[in-house]
Parts: C-alpha cells; structure tokens; sequence
C-alpha cells in the first residue's frame, strides 16, 4: 500500500525511506537451507491434508452408495434392523468422528517450523539492500533492465529471471530513496512484460501511477502526460491520476506561454561556446570503467618494464632452496602479486574460522580513530588473531617473510566475504594528514603497506582497482597483491587510492594484512626526498 501527499498542487506517491543493508553469501547460504527445510515441512503438510481428504473421500464415496440405495425404497430398507441400527450409530458417533477429521488442523507441524525459522528470516531492510545491490550492478556494469530481467550474466551457472512484479517492487524501492532514474527504468520494465503478455498479478495501472510521476520528476513533461492518459484509459474514474492531468495541462500552458514572449521579440543570436577538455574523468565513472575492464591500457614502453620471476624474499631462508612465483601488475605505484601463495585447504581453514564471526564490514572514523560501518563499505567480515589458530601464525610468518616487514605491529587478519553487490568504494589505507587520530588507539603508526589475499575466484565483476593510475588486479584463488600505502618518507601514496568493484556473478573471500609503521624503523629506512 502507498500513501500520497499533496506538493505544489500535483499528488504523489509517498513512504518512508530505507537504510542500506548487506548480507554475505555465508549467511544467504543459511537461508537457502531454511528454505530448504521449510519446503520439506510444508510438503510433510501437504501429504498429511491429501492423506485426511482422502479418508474423507472414501467416507463420502462409501456414504454417497449407501444413500442412493436407502433413498429409493426408505422404508424396504429400513426394514432390516441393522440397516435401523447403523443409520442410528452413523447419526449419533460417525458422522460426529467425521466432524473432528475435518475440523482436526493438519497444520500444526509446519507453522511451528514457520515459527521456528522466522527469527533468521530476512527483514525489510535486507530486501532493500538487496535490490539496491542489483541497481549498483546495473549501473557499474551497464547493464540494461532487460538484460538484469532476462538473467542474460557472464559466468552464471543457475539462470533466472525477474517477473513483472520483480521489476514493479524494484522500481518502488528507487522510489522510496527518491531514485527517480531507476524507478522509470524499472517500472518501464514491468510494464513492457506485462504488454508482451505476462501473466502476473502486478496492476498496469499502479505501476503507470509510479512511472508518471517518476517521468515528471525528471523534467520530462509530455512522456508524463502521455502515461497519465493511458492510465486514465485503463482507470478513467482516477481520482489522482485527474488531479495531475490537469496539473499537468496547466503547467504545459505555462511553458507554452513562457517560451512565446521570450522568442516573439528577440532576435536569435548564435552564442559560441568552447568545450573544454578535460584530461580527467569524474573519479566514478574511472572507478566504473576500470570495474567494466575498460581502463586505461599501459603503453608498450611501460609494460616492458613488468617483469614475472621467482622470489625468495631477499635471501631468506624459508625461500632459498623453494622460491615463490611473482609477478608484476602495476609499476606505479608498484603492485606485485604472489601466485599459489596460500593453499586451498589454508583458506578452507581460514574461512571456517570466519564465519561465526562475520558481521558488517567497518572502516576506521578519521574524526574518532575509531571502527564503524559506513554505507561505501558492502561486504561482511572477520578478525583472525595468530594465536588463535597455527594455519593463522603460518600465514602472518609468510607475510613477514617476503615482505620484509615485521607483522608483529600489523593489525589481525581481516577477512572478507563479498556477496552479489558486494563493494568497497574509492578509499586510502593509510590516515592522511588532516587525520591525525586514524589510528591513534593502535599506537603504531600508520598503514605502511597492504597485503591481500584473494581467496575465491570470481564468475563476473570483483575487481581491485586504482583509479588514480587506471590499474585493475582481478581476482585468482590462491594469490595475493601487495604494494606501499606510504614512501619510505613516510609521506602518504595517494596514487594507492583503491577500489573493490561490485560482484556481479558468485561471491568473493578476501584476507588482507594491514602492516604500520612501527618496527619498520631497519626494515625500510626513512629518506631524505618527500617522494621517495
């Protein structure tokens, strides 16, 4: 139900706002189990209702026999004594047993689970956060209504479509975020399946009520009126759908009239104007294009200079005699990356010891030092201490090992888990200097340097990205990336200003390591140059 109020003498659709919310895949695996578990209840309900009318059709069909013979010769019939008798005891015990089968409710074993299994069940807001996840993708992928509608994704294993109701209540929740842009897209959506012919119990006329003033909000006027019309074809009787026809007519005059004085009298002057090129994009759209693999592309002088060889982490004894591969993504800043670098049954452990304790992402408050979630990190994740588990300590020493840094002042292993829709916009690791308190609470300095693990593969989407330098590093089971946030100066790199692009198809596990400044004093020296 939607409610209305008047604005500027136009009636529109009103409701409250939502906040945004993410669910990881870990926890929507959860639920696919309850559903699973409230299928097998509700089919154990089914065969016990089939099994009771069934007893109650053989009760009418054996009674439906004796009835037909009884009526045609009542008093022949009852004659015989126990023909007398049994149509006493039916009257008087069985047909009051019949009572109690029918009026016996069936239902008690499945409304129980229902009742069970509804404290897990997902609320408004996830419903919310779940379809905004889908308008993230759709406009970081550019993806078309009818492609999302259709299911028509790279990568995907289960194909699946979005009725015509989809469509409506995707384009009702723009609406309640006064996303006008998406609201027209998707209300426009389903109403196009419903002209093609799709059965289904979405109403032409409510979702033209939404697409109408959608429309108008964006300026466009006529295309308004023009849906109005048509709404007012299906229902002429419309009490607000007359009210903003009107308005509407009267506004169009207006403009009309507007247009005519100013024109009449004038004489039309052709004004030049220079279009100024900017050797820059809105950093959004950078951050977009890279997630699309549309990014800037190195030149050939530049990609000469990426080398693949083994590493041993600078003569270190663990690597000598079995040096790990690397490889070179970036060259400023630079970004190596570390194949086969953690194993499959590393990250099996890894994850399972995440799980329980994952819950919504948080990013450190420049203003208080302290963690907190906020809206431009969508995923789940978890703090993993060395102490707690070999594998963990393993992982840390291999850390140090071939970075050469000490991880005794690194924070825990943060791991990650983000589901479809699942992002990290544009943001800096490390605390700039208008932040002085970042990382206060720690007492070690800032985030020198970044290690990331990637933990899964990635079916579409996912990418890590660099907008300020156009890098994009995309997922692969088993390795890692690592690169400097700060100089050896200690001076901030702004060039590593990153990004995890939106997950399109599947899901995607990270681990990262945050090493400080601290302990790194003999390890990587300060220098003389701001820059260096």
């Amino acid at each position: 139900e939607i409610w209305y109020i008047a604005a500027l003498g136009l009636l529109l659709p009103f409701s409250y706002a939502h906040t945004d919310f993410f669910t990881s895949i870990g926890h929507m695996t959860d639920l696919i189990n309850t559903e699973k578990d409230l299928v097998v209840s509700l089919k154990d309900y089914i065969k016990a209702e089939e099994s009771k009318l069934e007893q109650i059709k053989k009760w009418a069909e054996k009674l439906d026999q004796l009835t037909d013979t009884a009526t045609k010769d009542p008093e022949g019939f009852l004659g015989h004594p126990v023909n007398a008798f049994k149509l006493m005891k039916r009257l008087n015990t069985e047909w009051g047993e019949l009572e109690n089968l029918v009026l016996k409710d069936m239902s008690d074993g499945f409304i129980s689970n229902m009742t069970i299994q509804r404290q897990f069940f997902p609320n408004d807001e996830d419903q919310t956060g779940a379809a905004k996840a889908l308008l993230r993708l759709q406009d970081t992928y550019n993806l078309d209504t009818d492609t999302l509608s259709r299911g028509n994704l790279p990568g995907v294993k289960h194909k699946s479509f979005l009725t015509a109701e989809d469509c409506f209540e995707l384009g009702k929740i723009a609406y309640t975020e006064a996303d006008y842009y998406h609201t027209e897209l998707w209300m426009e959506q389903a109403l196009k399946q419903l002209d093609e012919g799709e059965a289904s119990s979405a109403d032409k006329v409510y979702i033209l009520d939404y697409l109408s003033y959608a429309v108008y909000q964006q300026g466009d006027l006529g295309k308004a009126m023009m849906l109005t019309k048509r709404l007012l074809e299906l229902d002429p009787e419309h009490q607000r759908a007359n009210g903003n026809m009107k308005y509407f007519e009267y506004i169009m005059a207006k403009e009309k009239e507007a247009n005519k004085s100013s024109t009449d009298s004038e004489d039309q002057v052709e004004k030049e104007t220079e279009v100024k090129k900017k050797d820059y994009l809105p950093e959004r759209r950078k951050y977009e294009m890279l997630c699309r693999g549309e990014g800037l592309k190195m030149t050939p002088r530049r990609q000469k200079r990426l080398f693949c060889r083994y590493y041993d982490g600078n003569r270190n004894p663990r690597y000598i005699l079995g040096p790990v591969k690397q490889e070179d993504e970036w060259d400023k800043p630079r970004i190596v990356r570390f194949l086969d670098i953690i194993s499959d049954e590393e990250i099996e452990t890894v994850k399972e010891l995440a799980k329980p304790r994952l819950s919504r992402a948080t990013v450190h408050d420049p203003e208080t030092g302290k963690l907190t979630t906020a809206h431009y990190r969508v995923s789940k994740s978890a703090w993993l201490s060395g102490y707690e588990s070999p594998v963990v300590s393993r992982i840390n020493t291999r850390i140090q090992d071939l970075t050469g840094l000490d991880v005794s002042t690194a924070e825990e292993l943060q791991v990650a888990n983000y589901g479809v829709g699942g992002q990290y916009e544009p943001h800096f690791d490390f605390g700039r200097k208008d932040e002085p308190d970042a990382f206060k609470e720690l007492g070690t300095g800032n985030r020198i340097a970044t290690w990331l693990f990637y933990m899964s593969d990635v079916s579409a989407g996912g990418a890590t990205v660099f907008p300020e330098v156009g890098a994009s590093v995309w997922p692969k089971k088993g390795t890692a990336v690592f690169w400097y946030n700060l100089f050896p100066s200690g001076e901030g790199d702004y060039s590593t200003r990153h990004a995890a692009c939106p997950v399109l198809v599947g899901n995607k596990w990270v681990s990262n390591k945050w090493l400080h400044e601290r302990g790194q004093e003999f390890r990587r020296p300060c220098t003389l140059s701001e820059l260096e």
